[in-house]
């Protein structure tokens, strides 16, 4: 007789997850039973759900590392902070989107349900070191976004836009998937650690099952972090999408992604050798196009995918340099660039949501005319955020990209040093470019009409404008609270 018993819980551990999982079916039968209504209460529901969900993520910051679902699930400070970002990204996300749903004439209580269960997939991708959660918390990050990239149903381009990122999304997750099955043939295990056992026998046709594998895999994960030269679906799906699923993709994703992502390279170590060369010029390919590209584009959300593109190089380039010398350089820029990059992306979304107005929506860097008479507080925040995506000192940005370089420096990998600096000099022309829109009126330009800042779109600009400052001026308490982490 077999002896089956299912695998203890812990479930402090997954109680995050699962108040977040129980925040978007909440929100699901408060839209079935209140249909065609106002979304005050789901809107209300949800913030008050990722709220418990984040203070519980805070309270756990202090406790031990360990594991719980026969190891699927794993507790340590980075995965723990990556998620208290994941849910902060989808609760300023939602702070604006209302307003944004109703001048885009779009107000489906769906959204926010979606975007609750899109973090959830997120959360479980950067808390797991094992493939097979990571890549269901992949496909329940995926399919949310898949839909909402189509939210807007009347409009063309938001169809197209959903449809490219629906076959180009499964295509990638194919990849990852065949990488999986190939790591789980050579290893008898989809946990990571089980691909440093299986490198280690040193057997010759187990070491090419495992670098194949780990080639499909690292396809995968380029996709969903929009590296270089998997970034081709990127513009496309965030000009299409609506705003608001535009700014909760580009900061939540990313970190999701980038998440995962350092879980494999970080427990791979033993395989630097075959694909720390591969991903060495995959960043500098990524920070290259990324910021060359944006130069010659007018609309904003396209320049903001390539700006996207090329702050997936930025990070890849710092997990890099951990991988690469892991003694001497911690997790702690990763986690610190990726906080900002949220906060700084977030801002400029949250912006330019205002020119969605009467169902229809400028995105054109002329739309941005005049903006600063209509909303100097909009201005303001806009002038700030991109003035971090720069790197201008003071900003998080700033603070984020010096630490990268520095890092790159002591990992001696000169060469990404010099690109990182070259390509945010070249990024400064097309983010002056947005600035410029939105603050020196073109003679003869007519201004375009915006919606006012409701309540919850003035808290989320604040909110990223205190965030750029505290990452800036603050940067070194700020690291030495996330200090800790595993090196």
């Amino acid at each position: 007789m077999y002896d089956i018993r299912p695998p203890s819980v812990d479930w402090s551990m997954v109680t995050p997850v699962v108040l977040v999982f129980l925040t978007g079916l909440a929100g699901l039968l408060i839209e079935m039973f209140r249909p065609k209504q106002n979304n005050n209460s789901i809107v209300l529901t949800s913030l008050g759900g990722l709220a418990a969900s984040f203070f519980v993520l805070y309270g756990q910051l202090s406790a031990e590392a360990g594991e719980t679902l026969a190891g699927m699930v794993l507790r340590d400070r980075f995965g723990i902070l990556l998620q208290m970002a994941l849910v902060g990204v989808c609760f300023i996300s939602i702070l604006f989107s209302e307003g944004y749903l109703r001048e885009k004439r779009i107000p489906f209580g769906e959204f926010y349900p979606l975007a609750i269960w899109s973090t959830m997939g997120g959360m479980l991708m950067v808390a797991s070191n094992s493939l097979l959660m990571i890549f269901i918390g992949l496909e329940v990050l995926s399919i949310s976004l898949y839909v909402l990239a189509g939210l807007s149903r009347a409009e063309q381009k938001s169809e197209e836009s959903a449809l490219k990122y629906l076959l180009l999304g499964s295509f990638a997750s194919a990849f990852l998937l065949y990488g999986i099955a190939f790591v789980y043939g050579a290893s008898g295990s989809v946990h990571l650690s089980g691909v440093v056992k299986a490198w280690a026998t040193n057997h010759a046709n187990t070491q090419h099952m495992l670098l194949f594998g780990m080639g499909m895999m690292l396809v995968g994960f380029g996709f969903k972090s929009a590296l270089a030269p998997f970034h081709q679906w990127t513009p496309d799906v965030y000009q299409g999408a609506p705003t608001n699923v535009t700014g909760f993709m580009a900061a939540g994703s990313k970190i999701a992604a980038i998440g995962a992502l350092f879980r494999v390279l970080s427990e791979s170590v033993e395989l630097s050798q075959a694909w720390l060369p591969a991903l060495f010029w995959v960043a500098i390919l990524t920070m290259v196009v990324g910021n060359f590209a944006a130069l010659v584009q007018k609309d904003v959300k396209r320049i903001l995918g390539y700006s996207s593109i090329s702050n997936a190089g930025y990070i890849l380039a710092a997990i890099l340099a951990h991988v690469k010398a892991p003694d001497k350089i911690g997790a702690n820029t990763i986690v610190f660039y990726l906080f900002s990059y949220a906060v700084m992306t977030l801002g400029v979304f949250a912006v330019i949501s205002m020119n969605a107005k009467d169902g229809r929506e400028g995105t054109r860097l002329s739309d941005l005319n005049g903006l600063w008479k209509r909303s100097p507080l909009a201005g303001g925040v806009l002038i700030v955020c991109l003035a971090s995506l720069i790197g201008i000192p003071l900003t998080g940005g700033f603070f984020g990209k010096f630490m990268i370089f520095q890092d790159l420096l002591t990992a001696d990998m000169t060469p990404l040093a010099i690109v990182l600096a070259v390509t945010s000099v070249v990024s400064v022309y097309y983010y002056l470019g947005i600035a410029h829109a939105a603050w020196v009126a073109e003679e003869g330009a007519t201004p375009a009409e915006s919606a006012p800042m409701n309540a919850g779109l003035q808290v989320a600009c604040v909110t990223c404008l205190v965030g750029v400052f505290v990452m800036g001026i603050f940067g070194q308490p700020v690291l030495n609270m996330i200090g800790g982490i595993v090196r």
